[in-house]
This record gives C-alpha cells, sequence and structure tokens, in this order.
C-alpha cells in the first residue's frame, strides 16, 4: 500500500473498456410514468442505455437477503424483488434507474443529462412511525402495510413477575441516527461478460468474494462458477461491502448487451445517498429492579428504519444477530423480552454497519443503568457491580438462548476504573468549572457476538517455488490478514513466516465452503481452520519423513520444524518436505480441510472524558480507558489498529455523523462531505487500550472478535460522558450527534426553562 501497489477496482483495465454512468431517482417516491432515452442512444459514442424493464426481461431473482429466520406468528422477513434498476416506482433519492454506457465517461454523462423521465409523485415517509401509521400507502405493492418484519425474542410472560414485584421501573427512548459506512473506496464495478462460456468476470469491492459469487448465482439462476470475482485490495468494508449492490447486476447486463467490458466507478454522493446506510433505529428499554438495586427484567423495543428494500445484513442484524444473542450483555438478569419491528420508508435501506448492532444494545443498557443509578440514588458504578456476571459464571447461558463462553466482568470494570483514575474526577471537574468548561465522565461495559456457526473450507497448496499458498475466503479489507495467517501456519510448521503467502478472492482459486470478512470472525473461523490444516501436514510430514529416514512413523516425532527419529540423531526437516520434488501431479503436503468454527463473546470496560465550552458548544475527548477480553491475541499491533479503527467510528457516530433526509421530501440533506460530517485525528485523543483477555475455550486459538469492540464501548462511553457533563448545565435529554449546535442549543434551551420556573 505505501508503495503504491495496492490494487483496487478502478485499477483493472481491460482492453475495449467502456464507461458507465447511472441516472438516480431525485426524488424519494413516485411512479414511473415514463423514460424516453431515444436521444440520449443517438449521441454519438453511445453505445447502450439500460433501464429497469431491461433487467426484468432477464428473469433474474431480486437481491437477496438474510432471512432464515421466523418472527411473530411463524412471520418471515418480507424480502421485495429489487433489479438492478427502478422499474414502475422509485423509493429514495438515489436509486439507480438508468445507466448510460458510452465509450468515454464524459460522454456518458452528457448522455445521462438527455435522458427525460416523467414521474407522478407518491406519499413520502421518512420516519418508520409515519410509514406504519393508518392509511399509509404501502412502498411495495406486494404488500398491505409496511412493516418488513416483527421480531421477538426471550419470554414476555417471565419478565412479569420482576415488573410486578419491582421497587423501581425505568423506561429510556433513545434514537440511533442513521449513519453512513464511507469507505475511501467508492463503490465501483467492472463487469466483463464471456460469450463462449456464458460466464462474467466481476471487479468490485468485496468483503466475501465466495459470498458475492453465491448471490449472483441465487440473482441469475447460473452456477457460482461462472462468476469469477476480483477484489484484491478494498478501500474499507465496515459491513457495507459485503452484499451485492443493484448497480453491480446493471453494469454486468451492460457488459453482455455490448459485449464489451463496463467500467463504472462510484462518486462520493453516490456513496453517500446509494451506499446501505448504518444504525437507524428508535430504540425503548425497560428496567426493573428490586429495592437494592438487583436487576429483576429487562424490556425491550426496537423501531427500525429498515429503508425502501431489505438489504442482505439489513434484518438479521436488527434481530438476532446481536439483539439476541447480546441482549443481556455483562449483567445476571433472568428475564428478558424484546420486540423489534423493522419498517420499510423511502430512504437508503440499512444494512450491517462497524458493531451491527451490538452499539445499540450496549448503548440502550447503559442509559438504562445510568437513569436507574440517579433514581434510586445509587453510585452507578456500585450498581453495575452489584449486577455483574461472575467469573465463574462461564460458560453461561442466556434466557434469549446464547452461551457466552468466556469473561471477567469484574476484572474488566476494575482495571478501566483504575486507568482512568475514576476517584480523581471530582477534582478535574472542578478545575475546568474554574476555567468555564463542563466535564463528564461516561462508563460502558458490553459483551459483544463474533465469529459464527458453520464450516470453513480451506485449502493449503505448495507452490512450484517451495513456498506454501494458503487460500481461504477470507480477503482482507484492513484487518492484516496477509499478516497473521502466514504466521499462524509457519509457527505449527516451524518455517519462516516469509515462506507462506496468503492468497485470496483469486479467480483460478480452489472452489471453498464457507463466508467472508465480517462480524469479527476472521481470526476465530479462518485462522483457526488455517491452523488445523497446518496440524495435518504435520501428520502427513510423518509419513514422508518415515519414508525418507526408513522407520515407522510411530518412531518419528515433530518440533520446531523438525521431524526426528526417538532416541537417535536422525533429522529430517519440514523444509526440506516442502520444497522435495516428489514427481507426482499434486504434492503429498497439499491440504483441503472442513472445519467446524464457533461463535465467542469479546467483551470490554470503556470510560471516555470529555470537556465542553458551554459558551460554544464545543467539546473534546480529553481521556479515553479501553480495557478489552478479545480472548488470546496473535498480533497486538494489529488489534490495537481495529481498536482505533472501532473508536474512530463510534466516535464518529457520537459527536456528528448524521445521515439527515428532509421529512415532507425525502430528500437528502447531507449527501457530501460539506454536510456529512467525518470524524478527523484530531477528534481522539490518546487511547490506553488494555488487554484484559480471557480465552475462550469455544475454539482452538481461544480467540475472541476485535474488530467492532471499539464502536461497541465508544458510543456508550460517549454518550454517558457527554450526558454527565451536561448535566451541569441542567441538561436532562439529548440526542446524538453531540454536534456544538445541538449541545449549545441545549444549554440555551435548559437556561430558559430553568429561568422559566
Amino acid at each position: 500500500m505505501v508503495t503504491g501497489r495496492g490494487r483496487y477496482t478502478s485499477d483493472h483495465h481491460f482492453d475495449g473498456q467502456v464507461a458507465g454512468h447511472f441516472v438516480r431517482a431525485d426524488r424519494a417516491h413516485a411512479k414511473i410514468v415514463r423514460i424516453d432515452i431515444d436521444e440520449a442512444k443517438r449521441l454519438p459514442g453511445v453505445l447502450d442505455v439500460v433501464v429497469g424493464s431491461d433487467l426484468a426481461a432477464t428473469g433474474w431473482k431480486g437481491a437477496p437477503a438474510m432471512a432464515f429466520f421466523k418472527g411473530v406468528g411463524g412471520s418471515s422477513v418480507r424480502v421485495p424483488f429489487r433489479t438492478g434498476l427502478a422499474q414502475g416506482r422509485v423509493r429514495f433519492v438515489g436509486e439507480p434507474v438508468a445507466l448510460v454506457v458510452a465509450e468515454t465517461e464524459n460522454i456518458a454523462q452528457d448522455a445521462a443529462e438527455l435522458i427525460a423521465i416523467e414521474y407522478e409523485d407518491l406519499p413520502i415517509y421518512v420516519e418508520p412511525g409515519d410509514a406504519l401509521a393508518s392509511g399509509a400507502v404501502p412502498l411495495h405493492e406486494d404488500y398491505s402495510d409496511n412493516l418488513a418484519f416483527d421480531y421477538e425474542y426471550g419470554d414476555r410472560k417471565s419478565t412479569e413477575p420482576g415488573f410486578a414485584e419491582a421497587a423501581h421501573v425505568v423506561r429510556v427512548t433513545l434514537h440511533a441516527q442513521r449513519i453512513s459506512g464511507n469507505p475511501m473506496e467508492p463503490k465501483s464495478c467492472t463487469a466483463l461478460y464471456s460469450a463462449s462460456d456464458d460466464s462474467y468476470e466481476v471487479c468490485i469491492p468485496t468483503q466475501g468474494a465466495g459470498d458475492i459469487k453465491n448471490s449472483l448465482a441465487a440473482i441469475t439462476g447460473m452456477p457460482p462458477e461462472k462468476f469469477k470475482i476480483r477484489s484484491m485490495d478494498v478501500g474499507g468494508g465496515f459491513g457495507v461491502r459485503n452484499e451485492v449492490y443493484p448497480e453491480f447486476l446493471a453494469v454486468m447486463l451492460a457488459a453482455k448487451r455490448t459485449g464489451k467490458p463496463v467500467k463504472w466507478l462510484g462518486t462520493r454522493s453516490e456513496t453517500l445517498s446509494g451506499d446501505h446506510h448504518g444504525r437507524g433505529a428508535d430504540l425503548m428499554g425497560e428496567l426493573a429492579l428490586d429495592a437494592k438495586g438487583r436487576f429483576l427484567a429487562l424490556r425491550v423495543e426496537w423501531l427500525v428504519n429498515l429503508g425502501a428494500f431489505s438489504s442482505n445484513a439489513g434484518p438479521l442484524i436488527n434481530t438476532v444477530a446481536a439483539p439476541t444473542s447480546s441482549a443481556v450483555s455483562l449483567y445476571d438478569i433472568r428475564a428478558v423480552h424484546g420486540r423489534h419491528r423493522l419498517v420499510f420508508t423511502n430512504t437508503t435501506p440499512t444494512t450491517a454497519y462497524r458493531g451491527a448492532g451490538r452499539p445499540n444494545v450496549a448503548y440502550l443498557w447503559e442509559r438504562l443503568i445510568e437513569d436507574a443509578a440517579e433514581v434510586m440514588g445509587i453510585d452507578p458504578v456500585k450498581l453495575r457491580r452489584r449486577n455483574l456476571l461472575r467469573k465463574n459464571a462461564f460458560p453461561f447461558k442466556t434466557p434469549t438462548g446464547s452461551s457466552y463462553d468466556s469473561a471477567d466482568p469484574a476484572r474488566l470494570l476494575d482495571t478501566a476504573l483504575q486507568a482512568a483514575d475514576w476517584d480523581g474526577f471530582k477534582a478535574r471537574r472542578k478545575a475546568a468549572q474554574k476555567n468555564g468548561k463542563l466535564r463528564g465522565l461516561g462508563l460502558a461495559l458490553f459483551l459483544e457476538p463474533s465469529g459464527g456457526m458453520g464450516k470453513e473450507q480451506v485449502e493449503i497448496r505448495v507452490a512450484s517455488s517451495g513456498k506454501l499458498e494458503l487460500y481461504s475466503q477470507a480477503g482482507p479489507s484492513g484487518q492484516g490478514h496477509e499478516t497473521v495467517f502466514p504466521v499462524l501456519v509457519a509457527d505449527v510448521l516451524g518455517i519462516p513466516d516469509d515462506r507462506v503467502e496468503l492468497r485470496y478472492n483469486e479467480p483460478t482459486a480452489p472452489k471453498l465452503v464457507g463466508v467472508g470478512t465480517f462480524g469479527s470472525r476472521s481470526l476465530i473461523c479462518h485462522g483457526a481452520a488455517l491452523q488445523a490444516a497446518a496440524k495435518e501436514i504435520v501428520e502427513k510430514g510423518k509419513k514422508l519423513a518415515a519414508t525418507e529416514l526408513e522407520v515407522a512413523p510411530t518412531d518419528v516425532t515433530f518440533d520446531k520444524g523438525v521431524y526426528r527419529v526417538t532416541g537417535t540423531d536422525l533429522t529430517i526437516s519440514m523444509k526440506v518436505l516442502i520444497e522435495k520434488r516428489w514427481g507426482e501431479a499434486a504434492h503429498p503436503l497439499d491440504t483441503n480441510i472442513m472445519f467446524d468454527i464457533a461463535s465467542a463473546f469479546p467483551s470490554g470496560a470503556h470510560i471516555a472524558e470529555v470537556e465542553i465550552d458551554p459558551d460554544t458548544g464545543s467539546s473534546a475527548i480529553v481521556n479515553y480507558i479501553a480495557a478489552d477480553d478479545c480472548g488470546n491475541i496473535v498480533n497486538h499491533k494489529l488489534v490495537e489498529g481495529q481498536l482505533h479503527g472501532g473508536l474512530m467510528q463510534g466516535i464518529g457516530q457520537v459527536i456528528g455523523e448524521h445521515i439527515a433526509y428532509d421529512n415532507e421530501s425525502g430528500q437528502l440533506l447531507s449527501g457530501t462531505f460539506m454536510d456529512y460530517f467525518m470524524p478527523k485525528a484530531h477528534n481522539l485523543t490518546p487511547v490506553t487500550l488494555i488487554d484484559c483477555g480471557v480465552p475462550s475455550p469455544f475454539n482452538p486459538l481461544g480467540a475472541k472478535g476485535a474488530g467492532e469492540a471499539g464502536a461497541t464501548g465508544s458510543v456508550p462511553a460517549l454518550a454517558n460522558a457527554y450526558l454527565n457533563a451536561l448535566k451541569m448545565a441542567g441538561v436532562k435529554k439529548l440526542e446524538m450527534p453531540y454536534t456544538p449546535a445541538r449541545v449549545w442549543r441545549a444549554i440555551q434551551d435548559a437556561k430558559a426553562a430553568n429561568g422559566a420556573a
């Protein structure tokens, strides 16, 4: 990367390549009465104009969604048909309507301006509550209303005694605003079609080439091997790069129709409006406590803005993926009920974004605890400590069906408190007051799922060069797989790690079962599978070594890269066995295995300290402590990088990021970086990261995820810190993001209210 040898979508060039440019909906909800493309097609240099009816004529199915689970009454997630281009109706601003293909990008843009579209406007619903209101027009003709899914977990009846007997019940309502993943590399696609074998080659930024192949196969009805996916380097994944976007289908069809490679490079505005967004939910929680502050029961409701369509991951991450699996967080509570309603609106669809539902769970929990502490007059640290799960309670079966593998909540809490000098905060707050500043301290505990169930297949081959080539479905998007995975294998085999190379997302790679890189799963799943394959190579090597040394395999031992005949000085190295020419088509050490994978539950205690200038509303994070249990860590530097990245994205959500729509028109109000805030280096104070790992017993590496902990912990910790500071100015409630304007207005409103009182 540093030397400029990175290879992204725009770096793929093919002979005869032409350019694509999309015409997008300029309104949020309307019938398409007429599309006139004749003038555009007559422009010299224009090769084709593709519209929705062209895609519908292919017989391709709509983009799939992960919707294998059931909801209330056995209901299923509604997955409306979605072609690559709008047909009959547009449902959000920025939805692709037509694709112009021309000899150059400039000609394609000029032709796009010649396309005339006549619309008939329909009612617009930006907020899920409005879309569910009586009389609301359904966004999709196949359904009678805009409720995409109604999902329950836990047991409502089990919570009734707790609330009936409770000495205190606290209720919290919160809004987790919609935000953009904003990868550095805008969404793009280059597609080639081969008529000779009816196959496609597709260059895109993706977090999982295997996932994309399977999705394209499901959409087109063609076998997965008909698709070659090129995705060497990815300029940011964050969850939004793990599905088939409609633009990809349109570009593929254009390549088939023109017989030429078609390249489309998205713009930043297209990324902000068309990339699936993250978060976007109204959260409500009720917590019942006894007179001593023991947690008795929890009830949760989410109203989720799913956008105009069901994205691939949107339904999953707002139901079973995070809310159900981590429902009790790190607290000992045995009665839980949750109900989540997912709603179609005239906005861009939402999907997984770093944390993928986990920050919402932690945010709601930690705000409930802060409110409970205030209502009961209990120190919030003592209240948490009183209800923490004990280390010896793990593995822990939750009332929602999850099995938490391991954790040490008390150690996390104590470590973070000591590192943050929690007891010295009063003096720091007093000093800040003398300087006219509001200082706040916020604590958050969390637990989140990582990994996943299923199987992972990997292959290790000996190349003609004598190097080992590792094949896996895990292509990196900044995690450092190409560093970690070779080291894991080299350590088992006792060879230098520069003799091992990770190969991924290559069209010629072997066909493997498994999924891509998401959900903090890489080391748990792909890493453990590669380690297991390396151990199998050691066993294969014993037989080869025994043959070479003319002894029985039972007489051979292996240690640090060397096979030795027990009780003798006869040896042969793994390196020699790898580099030996065996005269066979395949090297006898080549190994392909299928590996059963497991989930794990990382956890953490984060503490944030902030300072606010009440005269301007501006603020700064003055201290941040993150004590995290990521299980066993293979490479600390890479884990620290993952934590820092997650922290920055959590900070962005808390202090400024916000995808905003006009409620009346559905127009996007934050469609460029002139209007959409992105966190910068100065927003992050030096962070203290503390490893409090407890190895997971559920996988052979003892690993847990690390990629999303920063975002999951920082959102509630920072929210608590900001609200703790604003309490000094009389502000009782304020929703994210805590921009200077919002903070200043809240302080002024509190002054006015106190004056009126």
